[in-house]
């Protein structure tokens, strides 16, 4: 019984790290993953890497190109605009109850992430840029005290994590000009206008992401990510 649930656990455990390489960006899209590789990294077997790799190709993070090789998912531009409409929603809807429900200590946090953010962007630091970008969204649900929001969300950012931080638009001040919008809106307890802000932001700052996409690929680019059915999988490498 003891064993079982260590099992379950380390499953678990491997399944969240390497979900937060995605959600955070970590990885990048097509690049390929290697469960010996990531099994000796994390020191354990391949077993439990490669159920939480089979998991993350069910949710659509990964997929198979072949038996032996194992991709990050890219997402075509039809997906992204469809999955960023949903987020305008349900971030929104988060942005604005976190406009009533927020404290002094969470205007507090979201400011100190705004501003380490900006710090970022004029370093050039594109790898902590996109993860305070992540943390700043996340952080609204959080304030909303909407966990379910907050789990629907995080099952979108594993697909579009890698694909957002690879086009991520260094130059652009759009990048997190509507976040400041936010966290005004937000200490003046404002629903409406946070709702618009976090609108604004994943909109035209999203916009500025999706341009940058085009302009390096071509509006004709069609990304892998359709592989194999995943019982073909052996996860030996």
């Amino acid at each position: 019984m003891e064993e079982a649930a260590f099992e379950i656990n380390l499953g678990d455990s491997i399944y969240r790290r390497l979900s937060d390489s995605l959600v955070q960006g970590v990885r990048r899209p097509e690049e390929r993953l290697k469960i010996r590789d990531i099994a000796a990294q994390m020191g354990t077997s391949v077993t439990p890497v490669r159920d939480a790799v089979l998991r993350l190709v069910q949710e659509r993070a990964l997929y198979l190109r072949s038996p032996r090789d194992i991709r990050v998912r890219s997402v075509s531009i039809d997906e992204y605009l469809e999955v960023r409409a949903i987020r305008v929603e349900l971030e929104g809807h988060a942005a604005a109850a976190a406009a009533e429900r927020a404290t002094e200590t969470d205007i507090r946090r979201l400011d100190r992430l705004v501003r380490d953010n900006a710090r970022a962007l004029r370093a050039g630091n594109k790898a902590l840029t996109t993860d305070l970008n992540q943390k700043f969204h996340f952080e609204i649900v959080r304030i909303a005290n909407m966990p379910v929001r907050a789990d629907i969300l995080r099952r979108l950012w594993l697909s579009l994590g890698p694909w957002i931080t690879e086009n991520y638009a260094m130059d652009s001040r759009a990048m997190i000009e509507f976040h400041y919008a936010a966290v005004d809106a937000i200490r003046a307890r404002d629903p409406i206008a946070a709702r618009a802000a976090l609108r604004d932001d994943l909109v035209i700052g999203g916009g500025v992401i999706m341009d940058k996409y085009l302009r390096a690929e071509g509006a004709s680019a069609k990304p892998a990510g359709h592989g194999m059915p995943i019982a073909t999988v052996t996860g030996t490498k």
